[in-house]
């Protein structure tokens, strides 16, 4: 009996977790629409409606979505028939697993029992993490060696080397927040975001590791190929490595970068906002500095941590989409050199600089 409950509590994380990537991936085109309208003094997607009803343009995604389906699915006739009709869920796949291992909220204890609110439950669940993410590059080169397209195998060699490089630079930035808290374990790091400096501040990355945040989101940015790094698919003129697919395998290719901003944005929640933590909320209640105190029942301290997790993951979507409606594309060139030559030294300075200062501290 056990045995089906603990089958049961795994399959209700994942379920949650799928729910709440696939339907905020799905709103993402609403917001990009209407976000990009507000900036630029328009109305946006307003034309879709449902027996005149328009909702905000908010049917704009489903129209969207029968578009792609109801579209033929067309092939190259000197096309590689398996890896190009495999790349586009490859790299969706890699896309969603990758948020796993992002924990929403803290232990919920019913019945006696502890569920950790993260799908996959990792000492190591950084790592897992990025190695998702790494292996999303088989399926743009896929797509774009598969195409027998010269622009689509240009685009995927282009998304190949900006997506490494931009890792790296992932990669390095993040060690930082590794040695502050001793773990890969992104529940951890959480945890050890809870815990106040002088008394009374939030230890978050963002404070502790500010040099690390910067690094990471715009080196994250990178590898979703988004505005200002989309030279592998050229937003505007869609002549990348997925040129060749229509239908609803164009589709996820399109979903695969709304998946990956979803888990930027969690990933920078989790590592340097505190994750699902809200300041001077503790397991029994509110534990002011001064000495004031609020207690809640468990079941709300559970909500309230969850919900803090889904304000600051769209916060962060909010501040990309503003970036990706903001600045101009960067030539080819200037985005390695940004990368190689930009982000990755100034990482290892990072890694440096809080080396030496937990040295310091340890020895006061």
């Amino acid at each position: 009996m056990s045995v089906v409950a603990d089958l049961g509590i795994s399959f209700g994380r994942v379920a949650f977790m799928m729910f709440f990537v696939l339907n905020v991936a799905a709103l993402l085109g609403w917001v990009e629409r209407k976000q990009s309208a507000i900036m630029q003094d328009r109305i946006g997607a307003n034309r879709a409606s449902i027996f005149g009803l328009r909702a905000l343009g908010l049917f704009h995604p489903l129209a969207d979505t029968l578009k792609m389906l109801a579209k033929e699915d067309f092939r190259p006739a000197r096309a590689d028939r398996l890896l190009f009709e495999l790349a586009p869920f490859v790299s969706v796949f890699f896309a969603l697993v990758a948020f796993a291992s992002i924990p929403f909220g803290d232990t919920l204890r019913v019945g006696g029992r502890e569920i950790p609110l993260q799908a996959v439950t990792l000492n190591v669940g950084l790592l897992y993490v990025f190695a998702m993410l790494s292996l999303g590059v088989y399926g743009v080169m896929m797509a774009g060696w598969a195409s027998a397209n010269n622009y689509a195998l240009l685009g995927g060699q282009r998304a190949a080397a900006l997506m490494i490089s931009a890792e790296i630079a992932i990669g390095a930035s993040i060690m930082g927040v590794v040695m502050i808290h001793g773990s890969l374990s992104l529940m951890d790091i959480v945890r050890g975001q809870g815990r106040l400096l002088w008394g009374w501040v939030p230890a978050w990355g963002i404070l502790t590791q500010p040099l690390a945040f910067v690094l990471f989101v715009t080196a994250g940015i990178a590898a979703t190929k988004r505005i200002p790094f989309d030279m592998p698919e050229g937003e505007s003129e869609i002549i990348g490595y997925f040129v060749e697919y229509s239908g609803m395998k164009f589709g996820m290719f399109l979903m695969t970068d709304m998946v990956e901003t979803i888990v930027l944005a969690g990933l920078s929640t989790s590592l340097f906002l505190g994750g699902w933590q809200i300041p001077y909320l503790y397991a029994e209640g509110f534990r002011f500095p001064w000495g004031a105190a609020v207690a809640l029942s468990p079941l709300l301290v559970t909500v309230l941590q969850v919900s803090a997790f889904v304000g600051k993951v769209g916060a962060v979507i909010f501040v990309l989409m503003l970036i990706r409606w903001t600045l101009p594309r960067f030539r080819y060139d200037q985005a390695m050199r940004l990368g190689w030559f930009g982000l990755f030294p100034l990482s290892i300075a990072n890694i440096v600089i809080t080396g030496l200062l937990l040295l310091a501290w340890e020895s006061r």
